[in-house]
């Protein structure tokens, strides 16, 4: 054998004991990206969700749009009861009108009993004694006096209100003032948006 050469079995023990350690680290380290100063962001649910496959069929296409279209009626119409500005009708849209629901809702209103006096008073008519007739005529008569006096004392509150606080408003006057006769003479259940304050709470207006 050659004086200087040596055998691949003479390889230092150390060396082939340390192998299996760095191999250990260099496969973590492929597998671990080291931080760059601040910790990594977590994925939003958004970004977590998978992607829906898409419809298998055209009868699997439309019961998903229907099912979408669905879902958006339900939703705008919970924004509509709430009041949110982005499903509002245009006759509804606007912090004028809101300051308008918000004041004819904080109070009670004549109105709200109008339509009940007239279904008794219809009834009432019927009866074939003149008395009664005659009194229901009186009362009907009554009713309608005093929802026109309710009505102009809201319009005058009305009218303040929006000088105050909207005094470059672009709303014309007689149309705030028919929006709050029709929600006056709306029964509080039906009306839409529903009422956002409770009645005798105070009226804080919107910024336009």
């Amino acid at each position: 054998m050659p004086l200087f050469s040596r055998k691949t079995t003479d390889v230092p023990a150390e060396a082939s004991a340390s192998e299996p350690e760095g191999s250990e680290i260099v496969r973590a380290s492929r597998s671990y990206t080291p931080a760059k100063g601040k910790a990594t962001p977590k994925r939003t649910e958004a970004q977590r969700r998978k992607a829906e496959p898409p419809p298998a069929n055209r009868r699997e296409a439309l019961k998903r749009a229907r099912e979408k279209s669905r879902a958006d009626r339900a939703e705008s119409m919970a924004g509509m009861k709430a009041g949110d500005e982005r499903f509002l009708l245009p006759r509804d849209k606007g912090p004028e009108r809101r300051l308008v629901r918000d004041y004819v809702d904080s109070r009670r209103t004549v109105g709200t009993w109008f339509f009940g006096g007239a279904f008794l008073i219809f009834f009432l008519i019927q009866v074939r004694d003149p008395r009664i007739a005659a009194a229901a005529n009186i009362i009907w008569l009554l009713l309608a006096l005093a929802v026109v006096v309710d009505s102009f004392f809201i319009c005058r509150k009305i009218k303040k209100l929006i000088k105050e606080n909207y005094p470059k408003t672009t709303q014309r006057m007689g149309s705030l003032y028919m929006y709050a006769v029709m929600r006056g003479i709306t029964f509080r259940r039906m009306r839409m948006p529903n009422p956002q304050v409770k009645i005798g709470d105070p009226v804080v207006p919107t910024k336009a």
